[in-house]
């Protein structure tokens, strides 16, 4: 019985990164895969070491292979290898992403800075909306005379001798009612601001 003989072919060299680049640029799916092959583990430890995040850097190298699947006609072997290629592109898609992510993250920052601001500043109004309130209704309080001088000097800003031309009273009394409706006011204020906590 005779042995078959087959012909010792030599086994094909491995495809150059030349020709799948050249092959994906021709639209062959086959050969975008071999090159993902090839490379996504160096290109995804360098993506995640700029990134701190498996999930984004998963999505970074899927953009990166998708990029190259669009640009590989673009591709100038004179200009370097593909492999600095493919690096570089990862580089670039991996720091527009932490950009991208940075930029959301201040975004996100300054809108719960302007949340809290606007919270703040309405608490503000309404605190004083409420103290201007209890200033009134405290000043209703007082007796005419007293609220007349304490109007005219704080609210008006006459000096307690333009007072005293303008009610024809003695400089002393205008005095006197101001010191009194300054002492009475306090007292109403402080018990309608602990009716109103």
């Amino acid at each position: 019985m005779e042995l078959e003989t087959f012909p010792l072919q030599p086994t094909p060299a491995q495809t150059s990164d030349n020709e799948l680049l050249a092959a994906i640029a021709r639209g062959d799916e086959g050969a975008l895969a071999s090159l993902y092959d090839r490379y996504r583990l160096i290109l995804f430890g360098l993506i995640l070491r700029i990134l701190h995040s498996r999930p984004e850097a998963e999505d970074v190298l899927q953009e990166v292979f998708l990029q190259a699947w669009q640009k590989a006609a673009d591709f100038d072997e004179t200009r370097g290898r593909p492999f600095t290629w493919l690096v570089t592109l990862a580089r670039s898609r991996a720091i527009d992403r932490l950009r991208s992510l940075g930029s959301r993250e201040r975004v996100a920052t300054e809108a719960a800075r302007e949340v809290i601001e606007e919270v703040a500043d309405a608490a503000t109004d309404a605190e004083s909306a409420q103290q201007s309130e209890a200033v009134r209704a405290a000043l209703n309080e007082l007796p005419e005379e007293q609220r007349q001088v304490l109007l005219l000097a704080y609210f008006e800003g006459f000096t307690q001798s333009e007072i005293a031309k303008r009610l024809s009273a003695p400089l002393g009394t205008v005095k006197t009612r101001m010191r009194s409706g300054m002492i009475r006011l306090r007292e109403l204020l402080g018990t309608k601001m602990k009716l109103m906590r």
